[in-house]
């Protein structure tokens, strides 16, 4: 059954910035800088909107998954792209070589990776007094209805903000859950068993996320650095204790459809099956998560969603 909530998009424009963390010095010592990418819809009758959180995979930045942030926004969504420096473009960017050919012999810091998490929760600060200064788009945001999401390691970014454990500087798990954060979606999600002591479970790591997430993936979601099947992204899911987590996987579905790029994969026959399968899901879970919506629950929870994809793919709760 199609999704009985969708509705004629709203006009979608885009507000673009950078946010400057005084607090945190680099190497070159210079303040951190957080570059944002803002869709929102323009010209509508909403009182208030929820506000979502899009972060990048490895070699990303904030330009990525237009097509899923465009929908959202149309639907009555704002969403918030950021770039991660120290993990985006700027590593491969103007060198020679393909990108995914550079990506594989960079070797990323632990402290770049922290880095990465700790933009999320600085940018939540830095939202609200956006939305102070940018009252004709700040008087639409609904900061208690925040969702987090990203793709490959912005789905890692999604899953430590939503209390997986996460190894610090020294090893040590420790946990950056940013509570703020009401549900989130994982594009592609990623273990991190090959960054923990052979005595950390999955368990260890995953059950003290305590959020409502959506996890999806596809039967050719290989990992294009580290080459693990698709198989390796599911300890995340069966392991996450919460109650309300939910799994797709689109049989045929590929590591870089939620980018809207190809990198070096091929074209595929599926791409726009699988786009549609991504937006409407997502739309799903939103409009369940942080509008409360009836219908879309229904929908989504309700045997919709799972008819909807039929055998084309896999859609798992619980």
């Amino acid at each position: 059954m199609e999704y009985p909530n969708l509705k004629e998009p709203y006009k979608v424009l885009l507000k673009k910035g950078e946010f400057v963390d005084e607090s945190r010095i680099g190497a070159s010592a210079a303040p951190r800088v957080v570059p944002f990418k803002i869709y929102h819809p323009v010209d509508h009758d909403l009182d208030k909107m929820p506000v979502i959180i899009w972060s990048h995979g490895f070699g990303g930045n904030a330009n990525g998954a237009a097509f899923i942030s465009r929908f959202l926004a149309g639907q009555g969504y704002i969403l918030v792209h950021i770039t991660h420096f120290g993990t985006d473009s700027s590593l491969w960017e103007g060198k020679p070589g393909h990108p995914w050919d550079i990506l594989q012999k960079v070797k990323i810091s632990r402290e770049d990776t922290l880095n990465r998490f700790h933009d999320v929760p600085f940018v939540l600060d830095q939202l609200k007094i956006l939305a102070q200064e940018n009252p004709d788009l700040g008087q639409f945001m609904d900061f208690d209805a925040l969702g987090m999401s990203g793709h490959s390691f912005g789905a890692m970014t999604t899953q430590v903000m939503a209390g997986q454990k996460f190894p610090d500087v020294d090893g040590s798990l420790i946990s950056l859950k940013e509570d703020r954060f009401k549900a989130g979606i994982l594009y592609s999600p990623v273990p991190i068993r090959h960054l923990v002591d052979e005595s950390v479970s999955d368990k260890d790591i995953f059950s003290s996320i305590d959020i409502p997430l959506l996890h999806m993936s596809g039967t050719e979601d290989d990992s294009p650095l580290e080459g693990f099947g698709y198989e390796y992204r599911l300890a995340v899911y069966e392991n996450t204790a919460h109650p309300e987590k939910y799994l797709l996987v689109k049989k045929g579905g590929d590591h870089m459809v939620y980018n809207g790029t190809r990198g070096k994969l091929g074209d595929s026959d599926l791409r726009e099956t699988h786009e549609d399968f991504i937006l409407k899901a997502a739309l799903g879970f939103w409009d369940m998560q942080l509008k409360g919506d009836k219908a879309a629950k229904d929908w989504f929870i309700g045997g919709g969603l799972s008819d909807y994809i039929g055998e084309r793919g896999e859609f798992k709760q619980g």
